[in-house]
């Protein structure tokens, strides 16, 4: 192996620090705001610009699904089960092998519905005679087979249950799927 020369030893540690150093400002460059660029606001949380809002975890999610759909199969029944958050949006389905195509859907509009409403969609469907215009907001789905989840009487989830013979079942289904996050 070569010896390298004192010559060669200081440039090349001189190009290693030039290479550090150039990273090091391209990486201080790439976070920094531009110059024109409005100051980032802090809200103020005492002066109520904020609120907080509680989520089922991923894991009490899943496990509420797995309860709901092996209530379902304990039953014969092959159901699609899906659990959405407070703003509805979905965190976990399942579908057990042989559900049918419109299961997938239905469940999910079912959950938004209980947790949009904060009430189980069997007793949304009997709102209907009164209100019948509810059936025409977007993603909501007014028959049995939804449950909400509620923590100090709020709203933190929805369980939807669709493929059973009837939403009976289905919200049946779905109420074995809440109650596993009592336990």
């Amino acid at each position: 192996m070569k010896k390298m020369s004192t010559r060669a030893r200081v440039l090349t540690g001189a190009v290693a620090v030039a290479m550090v150093g150039a990273g090091a400002v391209g990486a201080v460059s790439a976070n920094a705001e531009p110059a024109n660029a409005p100051a980032a606001v802090k809200a103020d949380a005492a002066k109520n610009n904020t609120v907080e809002t509680s989520h089922l975890t991923i894991d009490a999610a899943t496990r509420a699904a797995e309860a709901a759909l092996g209530a379902a199969e304990q039953a014969g029944q092959h159901v699609s089960v899906a659990v959405v958050d407070r703003n509805g949006n979905t965190v976990v389905t399942l579908r057990s092998d042989g559900a049918g195509p419109q299961s997938y859907d239905s469940a999910q509009r079912k959950a938004f519905t209980a947790v949009s409403w904060n009430a189980p969609t069997s007793e949304l469907a009997k709102r209907l005679a009164q209100t019948p215009n509810l059936k025409d907001i977007p993603g909501t789905l007014f028959l049995g087979g939804g449950a909400p989840v509620q923590l100090k009487g709020a709203p933190i989830a929805g369980i939807g249950v669709a493929g059973a013979p009837s939403g009976d079942l289905d919200e049946q289904f779905a109420q074995v799927g809440a109650a596993a996050l009592a336990k």
